[in-house]
This record gives structure tokens, sequence and C-alpha cells, in this order.
């Protein structure tokens, strides 16, 4: 039997503790920004109004539903 001294084993529990936690986070993360990109195809911003709205890409124009007016699938700028 393998004797440990009880402060490592309470660092070492700590450590996997820990270490599970920020991988946890760490894909939490990386699933959030995959999801926020795909969502960011989607929304359009009309031209006329400057209103945001969700249209789906099968829609060659889509129409404001605030105003009405046609808008083109274009990429939208972060900054």
């Amino acid at each position: 039997m393998i004797s440990i001294p009880l402060p490592w084993l309470v660092f070492t529990a700590l450590i996997v503790f820990l270490a599970g936690i920020f991988f946890v986070w760490i894909c939490y993360e990386i699933a959030r920004k995959r999801q926020a990109a795909k969502d960011r195809k989607n929304l359009i911003r009309c031209h006329l109004c400057a209103r945001e709205f969700f249209a789906e890409k099968l829609d060659s124009l889509p129409q404001c539903p605030y105003c009405g007016s046609p808008n083109e699938h274009v990429a939208q700028r972060l900054f």
C-alpha cells in the first residue's frame, strides 16, 4: 500500500477539483462563442431604420419587421 501524507492528499484532491472546474469553464466558453458566431450570421441590420432582426438564410431579400423595407445579407462588422 502507498502511504501518502495528509497535506499531499488534500493538495492533490484540490488540484484535481480545480482542474475539473477549469476544463468545464473552457468547454462552456468555446460552446458559447460558437453559438454567438452562428447567431451573428442570421442577424441583419435594416439599412433604413437601423434596427436589428433575425432572418433565415433562405430569404433572398428579407423584409424588416418594423419598417418593411427589403434588406440584403451582408457580413456584420464587429466594431
